[in-house]
């Protein structure tokens, strides 16, 4: 049965304000398991609707607008002809229809709790996993008690005239609507909702980079940046300004663009998700400025590991690299930053070895909880053999790692990495929410080297409409929170900060520097850069210009090349060289943290004049600026390890040195030695390949191996443990051997007993 229809002289009150206020009354007074709540509204129609009710106290939902739209789309003319044609498939009835439209938003719900980490719909019932962004105190007290509003926000005066706005649409002077407004939520609509990455803005800065080629100067891309600043609100750094304690500088005094862009990385895309040619001219591009390129998950081919030094100086074409334009002798394809995520695709020790980073992928910050996933269309026979897997198959990361379920488990990942490329930093990638400088300050403690702050603007093109809405929260937020976080507990000299999330301009960079940030990650746009138009078919391997597709006949059509991507970011560099001349600073790292330098614009919309800002303007640093420092450059070290014990014994250099042959040794070990094999793991890895060790390496160990016992082991490689070892055996191996046997003369039946741990 259908709910009451809206009258000219009714105003409602939004239905999840009621059931909140509702609930916590019922709470105050010991009634609310007296009584279950049923929430009959025309306001709910989607999944995140749905979750909000259930989360803040609704026992049940009955989105009756919702029901008689699904009957109203049943009885049209258009859907008529659909059931006439067979087209409609099994929906048979208007009954089928609807239990469709049910089906699919108790699923929609399933699936946010699986993000959340909730198994039971009771669980969440009530739960108010939330975080409010732009609610002030008022309307948090009154219903959604107890759920963080950093900014303060809405009142209820101010939600009442919102109301009142959709009341005189539908009963004012002017004729209602008769149909219901796209507001381009989800897609971009010429004078609708606004896009970040709109076509406009694409056809801009394609405008300026080929203009660039044409030896225009920086000019073009001073008028794609400026309307990036003049665009509609849209996230919380539209509503700060800059304001300097000191006076403007020449530009010539300001550091040189080469020295900036050594703060620039690009998004973690990885190959599958972009076709080869795009990923790597983004890699070469980083690579040449100086930056750090992300490969994303997904394995990356060993061919890109050495330096190109085979390309024709006339048409910029390689040998090995023919499917490529714009290359010069010396260019690198390599990544410097490999990722780790949950799924492990690809992640072998020649892969860790040959990082400059190693990042632990926790979460994506524009769908955290969700793992990645690689549509079977795009698996095609390379990718699958680059990820270990079979072709056509979908990849899907599953959201946590299967062996990080406390902070301690993710401090031993870091240590794995650290023992099987002592060389590269480690980074770890966390989502903006609240909460996250706790979580960053253990990081820290963890040896971490680098922490990156990922925002919700961060975008994939593979993402389901239920997946890039409502999920995560700004950069700004987090930002601010790791880097006040870290500096009240003497933690912020350990780690460099990273942070993205819809990163654009130069403008933007040094806002980021001024809230904390001392590296800056690009995603989308350099897609942009190097091509994509935002056709936003990205997980149908379609795409038009051969940025995300792994069809041979549309990568032929991909036209970027490295230089378009250098040019972006020599602009981006300008832009902060001219925001620091204006400034009154010579340098990025001098601005680092100066938040106090941020202060809240005049604010333009009425729903934004009640947010408190100062969360974002406040410094950590409290009186005096900072030192400015330079980046962090070096790596945490694990210090000597068992390891670096067998790779000095003089059998075990003799048949590396010679690759071939074999040694056989005997050493003691104790709990307190982790990851064995993985440090000799990575020297034959890096020296050798996955597969290229020729000789054979067998080790006899007696005692309690401590964790991560042969992580990584490559091929050749033999650990036997006489007694037992702890958590994570054969993390990762790459086709070593691992025996683990009780000891001689042990006093219990090994049939019936566990000798080693579970992760």
């Amino acid at each position: 049965q259908g709910g009451s229809a809206a009258r000219a002289d009714e105003l409602f009150v939004p239905p999840l304000l009621a059931t909140g206020a509702v609930h916590h009354a019922l709470l105050a007074r010991n009634l609310r398991q007296k009584a279950s709540l049923l929430v009959q509204t025309g306001q709910a129609w989607s999944t995140h609707h749905v979750a909000c009710l259930v989360g803040y106290g609704a026992s049940a939902v009955h989105p009756y607008l919702a029901f008689e739209s699904v009957v109203s789309w049943w009885d049209s003319p258009k859907t008529k002809s659909q059931r006439s044609s067979g087209a409609l498939g099994k929906v048979k009835t208007v009954e089928d229809a609807l239990a469709n439209y049910r089906a699919s938003v108790e699923a929609g719900l399933l699936k946010i709790l699986s993000k959340i980490g909730i198994s039971l719909l009771a669980s969440y019932h009530g739960a108010q996993i939330f975080e409010a962004v732009g609610l002030s105190d008022e309307v948090v007290g009154l219903a959604l008690k107890g759920t963080p509003s950093r900014l303060g926000g809405l009142s209820l005066a101010e939600i009442e005239e919102e109301s009142r706005m959709f009341h005189r649409k539908a009963f004012g002077e002017a004729s209602a609507p008769t149909k219901l407004e796209n507001y381009g939520f989800v897609k971009y609509y010429n004078g609708r909702e606004h896009h970040h990455n709109s076509p406009p803005l694409t056809k801009q800065l394609h405008a300026a980079l080929e203009a660039a080629e044409r030896g225009e100067a920086y000019d073009k891309y001073a008028l794609f940046a400026e309307s990036v600043r003049t665009k509609p609100l849209t996230s919380l750094r539209d509503l700060l300004e800059i304001k300097s304690d000191r006076k403007p500088i020449p530009l010539e005094e300001v550091e040189s663009v080469e020295d900036i862009m050594k703060a620039f990385c690009s998004g973690a895309m990885s190959l599958g998700a972009l076709s080869r040619e795009a990923h790597e001219t983004i890699a070469v591009a980083m690579n040449r400025i100086g930056g750090k390129s992300n490969s994303g998950e997904g394995g990356e081919d060993s061919l890109r590991y050495t330096p190109i030094t085979d390309v024709d100086p006339e048409t910029g074409v390689s040998a090995s690299f023919p499917h490529l334009s714009g290359l010069k002798n010396g260019d690198s394809a390599s990544s410097a930053i490999k990722q780790v995520a949950s799924g492990r695709f690809g992640v072998t020790a020649a892969y860790l070895a040959n990082a400059q980073q190693l990042e632990i992928k926790m979460a994506q910050g524009a769908k955290p909880g969700e793992g990645g996933q690689l549509p079977g269309t795009k698996v095609d026979k390379y990718i699958a053999r680059l990820r270990n897997s079979k072709e056509g198959i979908t990849l899907i990361s599953p959201p946590p790692h299967h062996d990080i379920y406390s902070i301690e488990d993710l401090a031993q990942l870091i240590y794995d990495l650290h023992e099987v490329n002592p060389a590269a930093q480690v980074s770890v990638k966390l989502v903006s929410e609240i909460g996250i400088g706790t979580v960053a300050a253990g990081v820290a403690k963890a040896n971490a080297d680098v922490i990156q702050v990922s925002g919700h603007d961060g975008g994939t093109g593979a993402s389901p409409l239920s997946s890039i809405k409502h999920a995560g929260s700004p950069w700004e937020l987090g930002l601010a929170e790791v880097h006040t976080t870290l500096s009240n507990n003497g933690l912020r000299d350990r780690v460099t900060l990273r942070v993205d999330g819809g990163l654009k301009t130069g403008f933007d960079v040094v806002q980021a520097a001024l809230l904390g940030a001392d590296e800056y990650g690009f995603g989308t746009i350099v897609m942009i850069a190097e091509g994509c138009i935002m056709a936003r078919i990205c997980h149908t391997n379609k795409c038009p210009v051969g940025v995300t597709t792994q069809e041979e006949a549309l990568r032929k059509r991909f036209s970027g090349t490295p230089g378009h991507i250098v040019r972006f970011f020599e602009f981006v560099a300008e832009e902060v060289r001219h925001t620091l001349a204006q400034m009154g600073y010579k340098s990025l790292r001098e601005v680092v943290g100066r938040a106090e330098l941020l202060k809240p614009r005049g604010a333009p919309l009425a729903k934004t004049a009640g947010l408190d800002l100062s969360v974002l303007t406040t410094p950590a640093h409290g009186g005096s600026p900072p030192e400015a420092k330079p980046i962090k450059a070096y790596a945490h070290t694990n210090g000597r390890v068992l390891d670096d014990e067998l790779l000095e014994m003089e059998d075990v250099a003799k048949v590396i040195e010679a690759n071939e042959g074999s040694a056989d040794v005997r050493v003691g070990i104790v709990n307190t030695d982790r990851s064995v094999g993985a440090r000799l793991s990575g020297h034959l890895a890096k020296r050798y390949g996955d597969k290229g060790f020729a000789g054979k390496l067998r080790v006899a160990l007696d005692g309690a191996a401590g964790q991560s016992f042969g992580a990584f082991l490559v091929e050749g490689v033999e650990l036997t443990v006489h007694g037992e070892a702890n958590d994570y055996v054969g993390k990762g191996m790459n086709g070593g051997r691992i025996v683990v046997r009780p000891p001689e003369g042990a006093a219990y039946e090994a049939s019936e007993s566990a000798i080693i741990g579970n992760t």
